[in-house]
């Protein structure tokens, strides 16, 4: 959804098929609207295979049902800077201990370029 990035609220991301919140206070997102009952405007582009699509992570991105009788393969990659830190904008992570706020474990999420170093 275009500029969904600069939306004021979070959009809450749902469980799947369910549409279920991953997160107890849903005061502090919103649903998924649906963008053609209000309007919104979409960007499309044909993908082949070999392509890639790269945009911030928190625009509210998604995929048509694939319709041909070929299976749909996909590789997904959240590249991030050092400066962020977990909070609750993504699929939960059980077990992964760590609080709001605090760096992101590098056993759970690989470095791959440290500037420091470089």
């Amino acid at each position: 959804m275009a500029g969904s990035h600069r939306w004021e609220q979070l959009v809450l991301p749902p469980r799947s098929i369910a549409e279920t919140s991953f997160y107890p206070d849903d005061d502090t997102y919103m649903f998924v609207p649906d963008p053609d009952a209000e309007g919104m405007t979409i960007h499309e582009w044909e993908l082949k295979p070999g392509d890639a699509g790269a945009f911030n992570y928190i625009t509210r991105h998604s995929a048509q049902g694939n319709d041909s009788p070929t299976r749909r393969r996909a590789f997904s990659l959240r590249l991030i800077g050092d400066d962020v830190c977990y909070g609750p904008i993504s699929s939960p992570f059980p077990d992964h201990g760590m609080t709001s706020g605090q760096s992101l474990r590098e056993d759970w999420f690989p470095v791959l370029l440290d500037r420091q170093r470089a």
